[in-house]
């Protein structure tokens, strides 16, 4: 029999874990600090403020595709139809504005329409998942190449150039020096942590992270949270789209290609866990600055493209490695 004291000191290793953990959720932030200073003293040219804007030019779509990402990821989930949605929507928009190809002139009214379709498709994303109990990688692999044919349908492989100044004006007009794509995309951050953390939906969204079971015993609708969810990433997602029509000028059936690797690299990256119930929103906005920079970083010291790919493989399977507690995962899925 162990007395109330012996019990103590038994679970005094267990703030040395909490330690731990608080040092891990940090290390991101270290690393994109070493990472501007490393590649600030190869190239003083990275704290200009041009290189700047082209940093957060290159960092908006990205983060505003891992906010949706980020939602999914803290389920415990994971959703690969970033591109068919990023696709859809920039092909949608691209026909619907004033354009090269139709007369179509719906101007800013064609936004809340792709935000729209953005969402349904995160709907039916949701309620395939959970009424009819298919995995979400397979219900979402499913429906990127169903949005991706979609886009294809509707286009017939040519491209539609954007004439809608509004639209253009999200990458060429600029707000203190930086352009209207990147406020639109912190305005995406803000609105993403109000959710995170200051609503309903968002903690719910930690409790199924957390464990499933236990949310349900609390009173929580696991299915109604989940479609939420599903159906808030692809709003995000679809102004992901928006912005990639805006900054190429155009929309095509190309447009979404290679977002998915960027979106999750950045999201795992950042410090969020693939297994749920860990990470955020902020956690994301970090992982997409590391990647930003060192590609950047990269670029300026004239890294061919080709090993740049590599580079963000390998941050991928570190950031998974480091952040896995392999007590906990005996089992490798």
């Amino acid at each position: 029999m162990t007395t109330p004291i012996e019990q103590i000191t038994k679970r005094q290793p267990q703030p040395k874990r909490i330690r731990r953990w608080r040092v891990a959720t940090w290390a991101p932030l270290m690393v994109l600090v070493l990472l501007c200073i490393i590649v600030t003293f190869i190239n003083p040219n990275f704290l200009s403020f041009g290189n700047l804007v082209r940093i957060t030019q290159s960092a908006m779509i990205p983060l505003v595709l891992g906010i949706g990402a980020t939602f999914i990821v803290l389920m415990g989930s994971i959703d690969l139809s970033v591109e068919g949605v990023v696709t859809l929507s920039a092909v949608i928009l691209s026909m619907l504005v004033l354009n090269g190809a139709n007369s179509n002139n719906l101007g800013v009214l064609a936004v809340p329409i792709v935000l729209f379709i953005g969402s349904a498709v995160g709907f039916i994303n949701g309620l395939v998942h959970v009424r009819l109990k298919v995995p979400s990688f397979m219900t979402t692999l499913g429906t990127w190449f169903i949005a991706l044919g979609a886009a294809n349908a509707l286009l017939g492989g040519m491209s539609t150039r954007i004439n809608d100044p509004f639209i253009r004006g999200l990458a060429v007009v600029r707000f203190m020096g930086f352009p209207w794509g990147v406020w639109l995309a912190l305005f995406c951050l803000l609105l993403a942590l109000i959710i995170q953390n200051y609503t309903r939906l968002g903690r719910y969204i930690y409790a199924l992270g957390g464990g499933e079971d236990l949310a349900a015993l609390s009173g929580i609708s696991t299915f109604t949270v989940r479609i939420a969810t599903f159906t808030l990433a692809g709003a995000f997602y679809a102004v992901g789209g928006i912005l990639a029509a805006a900054q190429l000028g155009l929309g095509n059936a190309q447009i979404g290609t290679g977002w998915l690797f960027t979106t999750i690299t950045a999201v795992v990256v950042g410090g969020t866990s693939l297994a749920g119930g860990q990470g955020g929103v902020l956690q994301t906005l970090v992982g997409v600055l590391i990647v930003g920079v060192l590609s950047n970083g990269m670029v300026l010291m004239g890294v061919p493209s080709s090993v740049q790919i590599g580079v963000q493989g390998l941050m991928i399977i570190a950031a998974v490695a480091l952040s896995i507690d392999r007590k906990l995962n005996r089992i490798v899925k």
